[in-house]
């Protein structure tokens, strides 16, 4: 009999139905607290952008997995000897925006399928260019999101000092384990980035 009631009882149990795994959690952290020189010129808080409308909330912050933060601030050590300093145009995407993003321009190439995401929806990516140490702007071939071949790493045309100002900041970015975009100077990657998950965090709760 109680060999019985036992089967029965593990029987039950492999039957009932198993807990849903838990849902991977958002570390993210601020960037200006591992690079404190940090520039922030978070565009899509603004309308300065090539949406031109406001899809981050007054207060959105440079939030990027501590892997993307550590391989930044090496970025930012190779950098300051050279006399220059990085400023970030977008970080982390809470995916939601990205929807946002989308209503208003669904077109791929200039914004990616919230369905499958964004490198910037998981915290993997980062748009940045390079100031002086004071904060003055540099040259680089064209503004942030231009949509043209002059935008991408293997254009020859524009100024020495463009170019010479792209090389310098692909160079701190490969150097520090990030890979470019060839379409776009100020977009890099952390590597494996698509295999991680998509986040729709609100930058008031992450980090």
């Amino acid at each position: 009999m109680l060999a019985t009631g036992l089967t029965l009882t593990l029987a039950l149990l492999g039957s009932a139905p198993k807990a849903a795994p838990p849902k991977p959690k958002a570390e993210l952290v601020d960037a200006t607290t591992v690079i404190p020189d940090l520039v922030l010129d978070l565009r899509y808080a603004t309308k300065d952008n090539f949406l031109k409308k406001q899809v981050y909330p007054d207060g959105a912050r440079c939030l990027l997995l501590p892997d993307s933060a550590k391989r930044l601030s090496q970025a930012a050590d190779a950098l300051r000897p050279q006399g220059y300093r990085l400023k970030v145009y977008d970080c982390y995407r809470p995916r939601a925006v990205q929807y946002e993003m989308w209503k208003i321009l669904p077109k791929p190439g200039y914004v990616a399928d919230p369905r499958k995401g964004s490198n910037h929806n998981r915290g993997g990516a980062v748009d940045l260019t390079l100031v002086t140490k004071d904060g003055a702007e540099v040259e680089m071939p064209t503004p942030f999101d231009d949509f043209t071949p002059a935008a991408h790493h293997g254009y020859t045309g524009g100024t020495p000092a463009s170019r010479e100002h792209r090389e310098v900041l692909r160079k701190a970015m490969e150097g520090a384990g990030f890979q470019r975009n060839k379409m776009e100077w100020w977009h890099y990657d952390l590597p494996g980035a698509t295999k991680l998950p998509v986040l729709d965090v609100p930058f008031t709760l992450a980090g």
